[in-house]
């Protein structure tokens, strides 16, 4: 027969005190069995689905569930299945705290992967173009890659994150770039990006974003077409005025140290002289003290043996001489000149 809650005959459920669990089923088997069951029946079955399904929670490994009660923040959960108060009064909020955010400017990716490919830079030229500090005009594309840091701070504190990371990344690339050289910038990407790395991080801790930057790296960097000849004429005279820097240098140090070399051995040579000089000069002075304390005990022998000695050196050196008698009248008689060696 139909089920009737409210019908107390045969121990229903207007008489509970009599009932079992037994009986109930089996009346809830009857009513399905008969006229169906009763909207009031259905409509708690979705109830109890409903608050089931808003009570129990499940949070994945690279997130974390913020619970809100009636709109004010209570607690953050960590991976796992969690319980909360049904909708209405709690609402969860999943925050990807692993996952790497990215945001292009001045370029968009279309195939993410080990090689990503990009749009067209010329269609965001808006975003990449920008002023060096030599008054230059260069297109400058970067990206921003980020985690979700703190997500209370992320959702709460800032109204649109995402809005604001891209303003002050545009602000503070352009204010880094703005304080380089068209050469720097494109040809010292790597020191820029970082510079601008650690830069952006501190506004955004300072906005209270919540999130942590991975990384900021500068793509290919380039002027614009309209002064692409004009500009590669410039690099090409800097490349050779680059060139012929290095050729000068090269040849001064091939000459330079030579010269040096040169000089300090002169500077030697001269130092070795005057060591010489002045210890031959005191060997001739100590020398001739010792001479002069030998006349002056005896002078005419000393004068004599000075002499001999001196004859003694000099006259091997003259060759050969011929002495005669100042009062010799003739010179024929006195010489042997069959005599081998001649007359001396």
């Amino acid at each position: 027969m139909p089920w009737n809650p409210r019908e107390g005959q045969n121990g229903g459920l207007g008489g509970r005190r009599k009932s079992s669990p037994e009986e109930i089923f089996r009346w809830f088997g009857e009513g399905l069995r008969g006229k169906g069951p009763s909207p009031w029946l259905i409509l708690a079955i979705l109830a109890g689905i409903w608050i089931l399904t808003s009570c129990v929670y499940k949070v994945d490994v690279e997130e974390v569930g913020i619970v809100q009660r009636f709109g004010r923040y209570v607690r953050t959960t960590q991976p796992g299945l969690h319980f909360k108060l049904p909708a209405g009064i709690e609402r969860l909020t999943k925050v990807p705290i692993r996952k790497v955010f990215t945001e292009d400017f001045g370029l968009r990716t279309l195939r993410p992967g080990v090689r990503t490919e990009y749009a067209p830079s010329q269609q965001y030229l808006a975003e990449s173009l920008m002023l060096t500090g030599d008054l230059n005009v260069a297109i400058v594309p970067w990206i921003v890659q980020y985690r979700i840091n703190d997500p209370y701070r992320y959702l709460f504190k800032v109204r649109n994150v995402r809005e604001t990371l891209r303003d002050l990344s545009e602000a503070i690339v352009r204010q880094v770039v703005g304080d380089r050289s068209v050469n720097e910038v494109l040809n010292r990407r790597e020191f820029i990006a970082v510079e601008a790395k650690n830069a952006l991080q501190k506004a955004l801790d300072e906005a209270d974003t919540g999130i942590r930057l991975v990384n900021l790296e500068l793509k290919t960097t380039n002027v614009p077409k309209q002064v692409q000849p004009a500009f590669n004429d410039v690099n090409k005279a800097i490349q050779d005025k680059q060139k012929m820097i290095r050729a000068a240098e090269e040849q001064y140090n091939r000459e330079i140290p030579a010269a040096e070399g040169k000089a300090k051995q002169i500077v030697q040579e001269a130092l070795g002289y005057k060591i010489e000089r002045v210890n031959r000069a005191k060997g001739d002075t100590k020398r001739f003290m010792a001479i002069w304390k030998e006349y002056k005990q005896a002078p005419e022998v000393t004068r004599r043996r000075l002499f001999l000695e001196t004859m003694s050196k000099a006259l091997p050196n003259v060759g050969r001489k011929v002495v005669l008698d100042q009062d010799l009248k003739g010179i024929l008689p006195f010489l042997d000149l069959d005599r081998k060696g001649g007359a001396q």
